[in-house]
């Protein structure tokens, strides 16, 4: 048996996505004016969306008016609202901790919406990736907050339905379009969450709007353009795992851009983390049987 070659590409560009995600936290942090989340969010979607769809110039129609809207509640509005406050409630490793249960849940939303079996090899992956993300980024004085956690799960409940109904509804347009029709739509759905939640913005600074463009351009537009490509190619649970790989990134980075130091759990996480991805890519690959070689014609066949 081989492996579809087509399917390794995928397998390959997809990671893309998440790992640029782990690096939302430095430019946050360090380029972006504190206390304004949603409306970054805000800014970080629709922008990119309203770009997107002057490129494609194809609106929704019919029935994508409504999916289009609900998968950017679920992709973008509401997932990320449940993500900034569990990550303000929460310790950034508890945060991280719960919303790595994602694989999990979509391995189960996976088989009851599109059919597919539960692999335990792949739900060994998730326990795996799960454990291998607490590792990464707990720590012994982690506080733990029911509203926190109740929002983390909510968020990666509602990520995980993102994934699997954007699998299910296969949309009869591009990639491109069916990304642009999501950003907007999250990012319009955000817009009176962020005007009523939070007050305005200040004078922003060049390194705001440099930190802003690159959240949209590239940790929007860009990564989801990869993800959503992803999710039309391989199978769900695959690329759910490949959520994992944002703490590893998010962690290194910490690590070489601010000096942070790695203990010797952390690199045990970085290993089981690797090892929970590679567990889930194997155990949903597909693979093409070889084709035996054709038998070789007789020298001299009789009249």
């Amino acid at each position: 048996m081989k492996t579809n070659p087509r399917y390794l590409t995928d397998v390959l560009m997809t990671p893309l996505a998440p790992a640029i995600w782990g690096s939302t936290y430095i430019v946050t942090t360090s380029f972006l004016p504190a206390g304004y989340p949603l409306t970054v969010a805000m800014l970080r979607a629709l922008p990119a969306g309203l770009l997107l769809l002057l490129l494609v110039r194809k609106l929704p129609f019919g029935i994508w008016w409504g999916r289009a809207f609900i998968l950017g509640a679920l992709n973008f509005s509401f997932f990320w609202a449940m993500l900034f406050v569990s990550a303000y409630r929460l310790p950034g490793g508890v945060a991280a901790t719960v919303g790595a249960v994602q694989p999990l849940i979509v391995i189960a939303l996976s088989r009851l919406f599109l059919g597919k079996p539960v692999r335990p090899l792949a739900v060994l992956a998730g326990l795996a990736g799960m454990a291998g993300v607490g590792l990464l980024v707990l720590t012994p004085k982690a506080a733990l907050d029911p509203v926190g956690i109740a929002a983390g799960l909510a968020g990666a409940v509602s990520m995980a339905f993102g994934t699997v109904l954007t699998r299910r509804w296969a949309p009869p347009v591009s990639n491109l379009t069916f990304t642009a029709w999501q950003l907007t739509a999250g990012g319009i759905l955000l817009v009176p969450i962020a005007l009523f939640l939070e007050p305005a913005l200040p004078a922003l600074s060049a390194a705001n709007i440099a930190g802003i463009a690159y959240l949209g351009l590239i940790g929007a537009a860009f990564t989801y353009l990869l993800w959503f490509r992803g999710l039309s190619r391989i199978e769900p649970s695959a690329a759910a795992s490949l959520g994992f790989l944002s703490p590893v990134v998010a962690t290194l980075l910490g690590w070489l851009a601010l000096g942070q130091s790695l203990a010797p759990a952390q690199v045990a996480g970085f290993a089981m983390v690797l090892a929970g991805v590679w567990l889930s890519q194997r155990a949903t690959m597909p693979v093409r049987p070889i084709r035996p070689a054709a038998s070789p014609q007789p020298a001299n066949r009789p009249a």
